[in-house]
């Protein structure tokens, strides 16, 4: 049991959710499995938060996340439902019934010929000692069908609920509509099982926060969510439910169906989530949440391919796994009630996330340093399809970096050296980027942690580094290092901002210019004329939340 951990459950639904959720639990496994120094401090995450121990039939002592995760007939690959950590099931059964026994075998999906190694011997001594996963061959990438490919994590029993109402792959039978998702929540069969699946992880909790929830907004599972986030707050009210709208890539003018069907669920999922849950934020490479598709997000120090989603999700999941470091801190944390309070204040319940991955450092360069070369917010890219951050007003904000050692927090300018900035004279690390928040935010409520954790990037996640990255990813001059990038420094940011105001006004903008009587497909899967209307509605009300007015303290 976790005992005093202050545990959270995740739900990932949909199958770009489960690209984000599998290279996010890989991360959470990769920092499990750092190698750790004598002298060294305790770890600052407590992984408690996030897994659950237990024990298989057979005695053997288990660490598996928290989670519930839904997707689609076809989605699993390879991976067994039941996960393979608990046994087979069918011997099992074979051990409890002497009778005879006849075996019906459904032919075996083979597994990805490039990740095979993610649960045997196979890999590569790293520098540091330990065995790694080997890295997936450039050009090979595109190899990685569906998220169950690369996840290198166990799963418990339970964790794992299929839909077999409809398919993953193929053009027939495709969960693509906001109502569609909804429904399934309807039927006796899936909210059953959902909700026992609550009862078992949440019964055993001891302090029990809330609820993380990695939802795709660009589909039918954009209704999944709304149902589900409606059920929690039904039936664990007071607890905390943070909802991560994620979005693939940037998409195509020539699918106009699915690009109406993608902002219809959007708006929908926005609207009727945001209702639900303590906090939503979107989470996308993309710039727009509208019909015009425009180029995806950049980064200095990244070469990612926009059209895959192993690359997409693992940008995503590299900002979820530090922009939720408040709530998951063993010392001092803040709860996701809490962290949810200082953002959503006066209706505020959208926010948008951004990140500088990696955080540029150069060897010898100490954080006040980096943060005057790094400027203001506007260097940070946003990665919630809501436009820059020029001239927008920021109403709170919570930002963590992490990676950082602690002789680099402050400055090391000999005594009597003019200083450069005022973040040179603070005398600790969490000092510097208080200062710095109140420099670039003037007037606003902030929130600010510093970890020396670095987000880890080690196979599989993919090589997405420029060469000038060394192993820990500080930004080098002159010949590229030899060794891959294992870990980086990364700052993340929440921010509750004007820039949504006119992004959920261009939303609805673009609903309101739909005739929805060309999209039969989307009305008949369960949403109506007035249903649409309301929604607009709804959208407005958000957008106006961020409308005029200042920060807290004006």
């Amino acid at each position: 049991m976790a005992g005093g951990a202050r545990e959270v459950l995740t739900l990932q639904l949909g199958h770009f959710a489960g690209f984000v959720g599998a290279h996010w639990w890989n991360q959470q496994d990769a920092a499990l499995c750092a190698p750790s120094e004598a002298a060294a401090p305790p770890a600052e995450l407590c992984p408690d938060v996030l897994y659950r121990a237990g024990r298989t039939p057979h005695g053997r002592e288990t660490y598996t996340p928290r989670l519930i995760l839904m997707d689609l007939k076809g989605s699993l690959s390879s991976l067994k439902q039941e996960g393979g950590l608990y046994g087979d099931a069918q011997l099992d059964a074979a051990i409890a019934w002497q009778g005879k026994l006849t075996t019906h075998k459904e032919e075996l999906c083979p597994k990805n010929p490039y990740l095979q190694d993610l649960r045997s011997a196979e890999g590569v001594l790293s520098s540091d000692g330990i065995w790694r996963v080997r890295s997936i061959p450039n050009g090979k990438e595109s190899s990685v069908r569906v998220w169950s490919d690369f996840l290198r994590v166990h799963l418990h029993p339970r964790s794992i609920c299929m839909i077999h109402k409809y398919n993953h792959d193929g053009e027939a039978g495709r969960l693509e509509a906001f109502g569609q998702g909804e429904s399934i929540l309807k039927e006796p069969r899936y909210l059953e099982e959902l909700e026992d699946r609550l009862h078992f992880y949440v019964e055993e909790c001891d302090f029990l926060q809330g609820f993380q929830i990695l939802c795709d907004l660009h589909n039918g599972f954009s209704g999944v969510g709304a149902k589900a986030t409606e059920l929690l707050q039904d039936e664990y009210s007071g607890r905390g439910i943070i909802t991560w709208g994620l979005l693939p890539g940037p998409y195509s003018l020539r699918e106009p169906q699915k690009n109406v069907f993608r902002l219809l669920n959007t708006a929908f999922g926005l609207v009727h989530m945001s209702a639900h849950s303590s906090l939503v934020c979107p989470l996308s490479l993309g710039r727009s949440l509208g019909l015009r598709p425009e180029p995806p997000v950049t980064f200095p120090h990244l070469q990612y391919d926009a059209t895959l989603p192993f690359h997409c999700a693992a940008v995503l999941a590299t900002t979820l796994d530090t922009v939720t470091v408040p709530y998951r801190l063993r010392s001092s944390p803040v709860s996701m009630a809490h962290l949810a309070d200082l953002l959503n204040f006066s209706g505020k319940k959208v926010v948008t996330a951004a990140a500088t991955i990696p955080f540029p450092l150069v060897p010898g360069q100490s954080l006040p340093d980096a943060l005057v070369q790094l400027g203001g917010p506007a260097a940070w890219t946003p990665l919630s399809a809501c436009g820059g951050p020029c001239g927008m007003r920021c109403f709170a904000l919570s930002v963590v970096l992490r990676g950082l050692d602690g002789a680099r927090h402050t400055s090391r300018l000999a005594p009597g050296t003019a200083l450069p900035s005022p973040l040179h004279a603070c005398t600790t690390g969490e000092d510097v980027l208080a200062q710095y928040l109140q420099q670039q935010e003037p007037r606003v409520r902030s929130s600010a942690h510093l970890l020396l954790a670095p987000c880890n990037v080690v196979p599989p996640y993919p090589r997405l580094f420029s060469p000038s990255l060394s192993q820990h990813g500080l930004v080098l001059d002159g010949s590229p290092p030899g060794a891959a990038v294992e870990s980086i420094p990364v700052l993340g940011a929440l921010c509750s901002s004007s820039t949504l105001s006119q992004t959920l006004g261009d939303l609805a903008r673009d609903l309101s210019t739909l005739d929805v009587r060309r999209w039969a497909s989307f009305l008949d899967a369960g949403v109506e004329q007035a249903d649409v209307e309301e929604a607009l509605e709804e959208l407005g009300s958000l957008a106006q939340c961020y409308r005029g007015g200042d920060s807290l303290t004006d």
